[in-house]
């Protein structure tokens, strides 16, 4: 039996961890938080709002399953990789702002980290036949794909929540209408697999059926497939090395389609890409601009195409300079923010 801690239970990726713990015998759901939302029908150890570190201490988990939205999943990711414990990790922003530190703890700690983003999951699965030369990501290209900066001027947040293939959260949703979501998952690929950054590659796949594609130095390469259902990478992270069964239905081989990234238009890509290779605490200021912007732009406080502006003006204002802890890792994000330019 897993003893499951989940951190944001009332989110998408909560609602769907908790379907899938119900219909597995062997996971118990021992503890759930969540932000602002109150969590009902439950019977575990809950809690809403503030630091959720005492939940887990409480519960002791042998699985903490982190799908907190932003920044704010730091606290709980750090403290699973300190304690061994088992990290099935959504939250991709807190190993991108926390990096070095992140994967130090990991090491002091030594348990698992499971990535639960399908592109991730995908890579983790396939990089199990042998160490990658180099990795692709795919993305769906979201609402707007094939669209120019001029079209996109006056996009309203609902048309930048309306994603033609995944079902989420709209802090992700608008990421994946903007690519800076594939721009965290390049640096979230980074860590987790080891490579430097000009082997990592994205390219569209609008059917999202390839989540992910490992080379490696024989020339072969393997790809994971499967309909877009993030029910299967929750399900690996919290049954692995198992494989349990889910609801999903099998796949049926469609055409395949992949194209390269507008990165002109779709800028937040590219700036991703550069924080990461720059270092530091620049990945951290990365997302936490990004945060704020796509927080003014759902309030109509911003443009869409001011998002990447906005990431792009604190990128250059801020030194960068790599955080010796936690703490400092903590203030480095609050600066980024306070630079952020929204009315």
């Amino acid at each position: 039996m897993k003893r499951i801690a989940l951190l944001g239970a009332t989110g998408s990726i909560g609602r769907q961890a908790i379907e899938v713990i119900n219909a597995h015998p062997e996971l118990e759901l021992v503890a759930a938080s969540s932000g602002t939302q109150a969590i009902d029908g439950l019977a575990p150890l809950t809690q809403t709002g503030g630091d959720p570190t005492g939940l887990l201490e409480r519960a002791r988990p042998d699985v903490v399953l982190n799908a907190v939205v932003g920044f704010a999943g730091l606290v709980p990711t750090m403290w699973a990789l300190e304690h061994g414990v088992t990290l099935a990790l959504a939250n991709k922003e807190s190993l991108v702002a926390a990096g070095e530190l992140a994967l130090a703890a990991r090491a002091r700690g030594g348990g698992e980290l499971i990535p639960v983003d399908s592109e991730h999951s995908a890579i983790f699965q396939c990089a199990l036949h042998g160490a990658p030369e180099s990795i692709v990501l795919t993305a769906s290209g979201g609402p707007f794909r094939g669209l120019t900066a001029d079209r996109l001027a006056d996009v309203t947040p609902e048309e930048a929540l309306a994603h033609p293939t995944w079902r989420m959260g709209p802090k992700i949703t608008i990421d994946s209408a903007t690519l800076a979501n594939k721009g965290l998952e390049v640096i979230e690929a980074h860590f987790l697999f080891g490579l430097p950054y000009d082997r990592i590659e994205v390219v569209i796949h609008p059917p999202s059926i390839v989540h992910g594609l490992v080379r490696f130095r024989d020339g072969a390469a393997i790809a994971h497939l499967g309909n877009p259902d993030m029910r299967v990478p929750i399900s690996y992270a919290l049954t692995y090395p198992e494989r349990a069964a889910t609801p999903v239905p099998p796949l049926e081989l469609r055409t395949l389609e992949f194209h390269e990234p507008d990165l002109e238009t779709f800028r937040l890509l590219p700036l991703a890409r550069e924080a990461g290779e720059r270092g530091g605490t620049y990945p951290c200021a990365f997302n936490a601009a990004n945060e704020v912007a796509v927080q003014a732009f759902l309030e109509g406080r911003l443009g869409f195409l001011d998002i990447a502006g906005a990431v792009e003006d604190v990128l250059a204002r801020v030194d960068g300079a790599p955080a010796r802890d936690l703490t400092e890792l903590v203030e480095a994000d609050r600066r980024a923010r306070e630079l952020v330019p929204v009315l």
